[in-house]
């Protein structure tokens, strides 16, 4: 069972998604177990489902957005403080865990 004020958008996600705005301390269910929430964390933001290990992959929508850039408990907050892209570079400029992929514009010659 899931909190209501959470979303699971597939079932292969280790996130989920906050429904509405959530302050810390607040107890919410995740897979059945009471978490208990160690900071308030916005609307739409993503929540650990499970604890998730440094260099692990967080999946979102059933596919890898991204790779875990310190250990994540349940419950915590995952968001550029915990999670870098594998794809584009970081808005704070860390080098995830490869090379970014880089997009080149067609040659106009």
């Amino acid at each position: 069972m899931i909190d209501s004020r959470l979303i699971l958008l597939h079932p292969n996600d280790n996130i989920l998604i906050c429904a509405r705005h959530l302050t810390a301390r607040t107890e919410v269910m995740i897979d059945g177990k009471l978490t208990v929430l160690k900071r308030d964390i916005d609307i739409g933001h993503k929540i650990a489902r499970s604890a998730i290990q440094l260099g692990e992959k967080i999946i979102k929508y059933g596919v890898p957005i991204g790779s875990a850039s310190a250990d994540i408990q349940a419950g915590d907050h995952v968001h550029t403080h915990n999670l870098v892209s594998d794809y584009i570079p970081a808005h704070d400029r860390r080098r995830p865990s490869q090379p970014a992929l880089r997009v080149f514009p067609h040659d106009t010659d």
